[in-house]
């Protein structure tokens, strides 16, 4: 591609410079920055980064709560040719350490307080190893408006750097952004992202959210995940305003939205049922005005406090089919009102086809694997070239999930290929959890079900088998995995057993849903 028709996430920002000098960019508690505050901080960290070693191609981890702070980095890395991972901040220490080694990353953003001990135990366990050498670590906890008494190695980073834009010829279809994704195999993979891919998601987002100038997001959810950033990138893309939340408060939510005047946030039900509850005084009635969150219908009370949203995103009830691979939606509930299929119409970025075994195209009602290619779509796995073999193949990328083309067009999503549980908005993925029960001293085997839950969709349950002359507690059980794992991937029931059964090697999950109440996965 010539550098004539190239636009990078660094060049949109350096545009919203120009063009929008008193928009404001983003609130971050008492911080607000305007498209050139922004613009100038990430000029000096990309210019700090790089005098300190960070060059094309290298990663920067961040591992902290949602802030403005992550967006600098990621504006940062795309200056530089870098590559941006957001970490999940609830992993242990083992899970932190895993993906040290996996990235070997040049720099570390980090936050301390109640993330401090595993961070500093995860750095612990990697010290001294090759992938680690020259790493450079920067703990980043007070504020980005230069009050003395917030202070911090990053600030002081920022501060030490010239206002230097490392401007340059980035090729757009390099990655810029990873997030960690599908652990079937046990440990999970940083999905590539780049430019391009970002910029053409969200130029359908803009379309079925209708997003433009002005418009104001509520990072409410984890920007680890692919579900807020995908707003959070649009919005910027847009020139409008981003609001960070370090993580969901739902009365601390409802302050913003009438402070800020917010458009949109991340919010899925038991979120929004919070919200619409801690939004209520002692009489029933609200204390902050919400009205200007428009958003889809979701129960009487919510509705009451909120603009029920007329745009295709929330008339359709915000649905489709998604993957971080895909930079977030590959298919619109709201591109296909009124269809057959569940899933909607793909993104206008997109190829769909529905293939059978050996990659054939099936007609409209078979079941098949969904694959798909466009613009949109992720680079591969960071250190994966197997894994990426295997799911880029023959010009497609196969999603590992089923689905079915229905006769009027439209996707209908079956559920994963490989088995996964929904928890809330999380994926567990069973593989995963049962090499942190298997890792148990008094455990011989083990195998992980969802079992269907009224809040968060399902839980994880646990079936043990332990060794001769064990006897592990449930309580001791869970308190492993929650030493190993994120505490949502914990299980919250344990089922003792003499053996687990089995389908050829793997555990027999159909008869261990049958026996244990197993259901509720994605799809069904």
């Amino acid at each position: 591609m010539s550098a004539v028709h190239a636009l990078t996430i660094a060049d949109i920002l350096r545009e919203h410079r120009r063009s929008r000098p008193a928009t404001t960019a983003a609130v971050d508690g008492p911080v607000r920055l305007t498209y050139p505050a922004l613009d100038a901080r990430t000029c000096r960290l990309a210019r700090a980064l790089a005098d300190a070693g960070t060059g094309p191609g290298d990663r920067i981890l961040y591992i902290g709560r949602n802030s403005v702070r992550l967006q600098e980095g990621l504006l940062a890395a795309a200056r530089l040719g870098a590559v941006f991972v957001p970490a999940n901040w609830r992993q242990s220490a083992d899970e932190l350490a895993f993906v040290l080694r996996d990235l070997a990353p040049a720099a570390v953003l980090w936050q301390g307080g109640d993330l401090e001990p595993a961070v500093r135990a995860a750095r612990e366990a990697v010290a001294g190893e090759r992938a680690q050498e020259g790493c450079l670590w920067v703990r980043c906890d007070g504020r980005a408006d230069g009050d003395a008494a917030g202070a911090d190695p990053y600030e002081e980073l920022i501060a030490s750097a010239a206002e230097e834009d490392p401007e340059g010829d980035t090729d757009a279809s390099l990655p810029v952004l990873g997030l960690y994704t599908a652990a079937f195999d046990g440990r999970p993979a940083c999905a590539l992202l780049s430019h391009a891919a970002l910029i053409a998601h969200d130029a359908a987002l803009f379309q079925v959210r209708r997003i433009g100038p002005g418009f104001t997001f509520l990072n409410s959810g984890p920007l680890f995940h692919v579900g807020t950033m995908m707003f959070n990138l649009a919005t910027f893309h847009a020139g409008g305003t981003n609001v960070y939340m370090p993580a969901f408060d739902a009365a601390e939510a409802a302050r913003l939205i009438e402070a800020e005047r917010v458009d949109h946030m991340f919010g899925f039900g038991p979120m929004l049922d919070a919200v619409a509850e801690a939004n209520r005084d002692e009489d029933g009635k609200p204390r902050h005005d919400l009205s200007s969150l428009h958003f889809a219908s979701h129960s009487p009370a919510w509705d009451a406090q909120v603009t029920v949203g007329t745009d295709p995103w929330s008339v359709s009830g915000m649905g489709g089919y998604g993957q971080t691979q895909a930079c977030g939606m590959l298919t619109y509930l709201a591109l296909a009102p009124g269809g057959e299929g569940a899933a909607g119409r793909p993104s206008p970025m997109v190829h769909v086809r529905i293939t059978g075994p050996g990659g054939e195209e099936l007609p409209a009602g078979e079941t098949g694997e969904i694959t798909a290619r466009g613009p949109s779509l992720f680079s591969g796995y960071h250190a994966r070239p197997e894994l990426t073999a295997r799911t880029l193949s023959g010009g497609w990328h196969r999603t590992g999930d089923l689905g079915r083309r229905e006769a009027d067009g439209t996707i209908t999503f079956i559920g994963p290929r490989l088995r996964m549980i929904k928890t809330g908005n999380e994926n567990v993925y069973p593989a995963e959890v049962e090499r942190a029960l298997k890792a148990h001293p008094g455990i011989a085997d083990a195998a992980v079900i969802g079992v269907p839950d009224e809040t968060w969709g399902q839980s994880v349950a646990a079936v043990v088998q332990c060794e001769p002359g064990a006897r592990p507690t449930e309580e001791e059980v869970v308190a492993h995995v929650r030493g190993l794992l994120a505490s949502y991937k914990k299980p919250r029931r344990v089922v003792f057993t003499d053996a687990v059964p089995k389908d050829g090697h793997l555990p027999d999950y159909a008869e261990l849903d049958a026996l244990y109440g197993g259901g509720g996965y994605p799809g069904e």
